[in-house]
């Protein structure tokens, strides 16, 4: 639908048997292709290119305005509020979740964080080295356990601080429902932190104000699995969160004064950005969203849905096949992991791309406590990983859908995918040597 919007569609990839086919590329979920259109206005960009924050000339100034007002526009995606917000650019979420474990210690304390069994490691590690950390469980399915959350809000009787969570899962892509969640933390006297890494670029956000019991009290999340690459990822906060101390990077532009016994440290978001920053990644970041505004993120999520309903109806037909998924589709984005009975998960992840051109993730996705439960892994398995870290481990393939992917694509894999499920033993013969773990 969206094809003709992305870079790079038609690059050739080889095949196992020599041919080279245009690429198809489920792997959304790690990365995006460009918007044709971020590559164009970085290129257009280029030759004002200069110091932001840092010069007197021309190009200076005009480097200086486009980023600082790219605050109010990425904040303006997700319905943010400039007189209460800040905006601080990082390199990606992962910095981002790491920067906010640093700046609340004061906040939190030796409060509780909640995190849950379906996060990404990036939003678990962070907090589970600075803080006294609990988990929200899932249910059978591997949807998160309100009722649960609850049980752990109570149980700690106003001691949880933060409930860091994901908007959308990068295994399963259920969407967690974020307003329900913001509600029941901050009765129970918490803020609210939304891991958007998957969900902003699917589906449309809405951070509500700060008086509403549903708003979201932080968030964060990545250009680069939003059409827009060069490095770039997105942190909102209350201002008054960093208005004190000094940030976790110190150094060039954090400051308002320095003398040899004294630093007066400058305001938010510029004390959070340490050395020159990364503009052209910000370039790449407002046309992206300026792109996806275009498009209308609603339109975007029912597209991508469509997509996922028919990929989950059909799959349910492959021989071996073994679905994670619950079947509600209007509550995930469009993420989709399975494995085919009999098969390593990496084997078919390598059979797709070799005999298909077809790229999908195979592995834990950074989120091995939520495959481990996906999956029933025991104890006992998981001490046997421990000690051979060359066994095979536990995964899923992944698939993942970008605006841009459409039904020929899919129909393609789904053939691949019905051979593989047919033949197993022909395939595990045909690539018996293992593939290398993707984590």
């Amino acid at each position: 639908m969206y094809k003709n919007l992305v870079y790079g569609i038609n690059t050739l990839v080889p095949l196992l048997n020599g041919k080279k086919v245009p690429c198809i590329n489920f792997d959304n979920a790690a990365t995006t292709p460009p918007f044709s259109s971020v590559m164009a206005a970085v290129n257009n960009f280029a030759p004002y290119y200069s110091s932001v924050h840092r010069g007197t000339g021309y190009k200076s100034i005009i480097s200086t305005q486009f980023y600082d007002k790219a605050r109010n526009i990425v904040l303006d995606f997700v319905k943010g509020d400039p007189s209460y917000h800040t905006v601080i650019f990082v390199k990606n979420t992962t910095e981002a979740i790491n920067k906010l474990s640093y700046r609340l210690k004061d906040e939190i304390g030796d409060g509780i964080v909640l995190s849950t069994y379906m996060e990404h490691h990036s939003n678990d590690l962070p907090w589970r080295y600075k803080y006294n950390v609990d988990y929200v469980n899932i249910d059978e399915k591997g949807r998160l356990s309100l009722d649960h959350l609850e049980y752990l809000l109570k149980k700690y009787k106003g001691k949880v601080k933060l409930v860091a969570v994901t908007g959308a899962s990068n295994v399963t892509g259920y969407i967690n429902p974020i307003r329900k969640i913001a509600e029941l933390a901050h009765k129970y006297g918490s803020k609210i932190f939304v891991d958007g890494a998957q969900l902003v670029p699917h589906h449309p956000v809405d951070m509500r104000p700060v008086g509403d019991p549903a708003h979201i009290d932080y968030i964060a999340f990545s250009a680069h699995k939003m059409y827009a690459p060069f490095g770039v990822g997105v942190l909102i906060s209350p201002k008054k969160i960093f208005e004190k101390g000094h940030s976790d990077h110190i150094g060039g532009g954090t400051v308002d004064l320095v003398t040899p016994r004294e630093v007066i440290w400058a305001s938010p978001p510029e004390k959070e950005e340490a050395g020159t920053p990364n503009l052209l990644g910000v370039v790449a970041l407002v046309e992206s969203i300026k792109t996806l505004n275009r498009l209308n993120m609603k339109k975007v999520a029912d597209y991508e849905r469509q997509l996922t309903k028919y990929t989950l109806e059909r799959l349910k037909s492959i021989p071996n096949i073994v679905l994670y998924d619950d079947g509600d589709v209007k509550n995930k984005v469009s993420i989709i992991s399975f494995n085919i009975r009999g098969l390593y998960h990496g084997t078919v992840a390598t059979a797709l791309s070799l005999e298909g051109g077809i790229a999908v993730r195979n592995g834990c996705f950074c989120a091995q406590p939520y495959i481990q439960k996906l999956l029933q892994v025991s104890e006992g398995q998981i001490e046997e990983y421990k000690e051979d870290k060359n066994s095979f481990r536990p995964g899923t393939v992944r698939i993942s859908y970008g605006l841009y992917n459409d039904y020929r694509e899919i129909n393609i894999m789904l053939e691949l995918l019905k051979e593989i499920g047919k033949n197993i033993d022909y395939y595990n013969l045909k690539y018996r040597k293992p593939p290398i773990y993707s984590q």
